[in-house]
Order: C-alpha cells, then structure tokens, then sequence
C-alpha cells in the first residue's frame, strides 16, 4: 500500500505573543489517503487556517511529525520546503491571487518559473494550455484576469495549482468571493478532479459546500472534535441541473 499523502502525528503548534503562549493546534493525528477529498471546517480561531499553513508547507509544526507523501517535511531546510512545495502542492485560494495585467496561460505558467531543472518555454505553454483546457478555458488563454468573470478567475487559479501535476490539491475557502451557481461549478470541477485521483483538502466554514467532499473534519480549539464520511453528498452536475429547471420554471410561470 502507498504511504499517504498526509500523515500527521501529534502535530502541535504554539505561537509566542509577548509573554502569552497561544497553543493554535494541540496534539492533532490526521491521515490523509490519495484520492480522499476533504473539507476542513471550524470557527474562527479553531486552528484550521494553522493546519492548513501546515498542510501546505508554509509553516512547521512546533512538535509532532508531518509526513507529505512520504517525506518528513520537519526535516527540511528552508530551500527543501519550497522545493517540495512546488513539486507536490497545488494552492488554490479565495482571492484567486492573479496579476491583473497578465493573460490566463502566462498566470498559469508562473508556478514552471521555479521548477528545478528549468522548463523550456515551448513546454511550459503546452502544459499551461492542458490545466486551462482540464477546467474549460482554453478558449479564454489569451484574456487578462481584468477580462474574466470570477468564476473564470477562479478556474484560471485551479488550473495554475494543476500546472506542476501536484500530489495534493490545497482550496481555501475557494467559493467564498463567488455566488452561488458559480460556486456550484467550481466545485464540480474539484469533484472531477478527485474522480480523476487527485486528492484535494479544502478549508470552508460552508456546511453545503462541505457536503460536495467525501468527507469532513471538524476542528474547535485546536483539536479534531469529528471527523466523518459525508453520506448525503450533493454532487454538483446534478444541482445546477435542479437550478435550472427551477429557472426554467419561474420563467414559465
């Protein structure tokens, strides 16, 4: 059997504040498999932002191990962790992060910038082609982020999380600047993906939009008070459908 994407192991993480100690994560043992797809959920101050940083390599455990796909990332140097964070991780998050001024390809390909070695640019545009063709948009490459919707912006920034082929998909809140049909097709796209065997972890305080994973950890003051498989999912092809014959029928009314 594979070693899972992520594994952690009494991960604790406390940050100092003056003389205060604010312990954020208190002990959490967490495994996620590949090809899982999980919503991380929790109020404000329940450490699931602290756990997502940590999930994506953007900061380390105080104690505890953390394993990404095999490699104990608590090992690393600071160059290690941002190469390992390239190859493997794919960010996607709720203020898209685009440059304004830059067509969708070339925002796409800025994550090939950093690989090790170098890509050759005739490569680095096929694959920015494919991710935006994966989610819908090769026909919009040559648009700036100022011409898209932000439903499109959005799918622009999944498909430059695709870029590198990473082992893990990170979301933060990715539907929380969109309405909701939008929303609906985003998650569609990440329900594609996962089906495709991408794994794919994403932080929502949206209970509905939680119920489009497979399953759901609930965190509160830094521990997992549950964690569950989700039985009533709603699959997304099959909302917009149920949009739009209730459309249709106030159109017909």
């Amino acid at each position: 059997m594979s070693a899972p994407v992520i594994q952690l192991e009494d991960f604790r993480k406390t940050y100092i504040s003056g003389e205060v100690q604010v312990h954020a994560v208190r002990g959490v043992t967490l495994t996620i498999q590949r090809g899982e797809f999980v919503a991380i959920m929790g109020a404000s101050g329940s450490g699931k932002s602290t756990m997502m940083n940590t999930l994506g390599c953007l900061d380390r455990p105080t104690s505890g191990r953390f394993l990404l796909d095999g490699v104990n990332v608590v090992e690393l140097n600071r160059d290690e962790l941002a190469d390992l964070r390239n190859q493997k991780i794919g960010f996607v998050f709720q203020g898209f992060n685009l440059l304004s001024r830059t067509t969708a390809v070339e925002n796409v390909e800025l994550p090939m910038l950093y690989s090790r070695p170098p890509l050759p640019n005739r490569e680095q545009r096929a694959r920015a082609m494919k991710a935006l063709e994966m989610v819908g948009l090769g026909d919009r490459s040559d648009h700036t982020s100022s011409q898209l919707s932000g439903g499109q912006q959005q799918r622009v920034a999944i498909a430059r999380a695709l870029v590198n082929e990473p082992k893990l998909l990170l979301a933060d809140e990715p539907t929380g600047n969109l309405d909701s049909r939008t929303s609906i097709e985003i998650m569609g796209i990440f329900q594609r993906l996962n089906e495709q065997g991408m794994t794919v972890a994403m932080v929502t305080h949206e209970l509905d939009i939680a119920r489009y994973c497979r399953r759901v950890v609930v965190m509160r003051d830094g521990l997992v008070r549950s964690d569950e498989l989700v039985t009533q999912r709603l699959i997304a092809s099959e909302e917009l459908a149920r949009l739009d014959a209730e459309q249709k029928a106030v159109q017909l009314a």
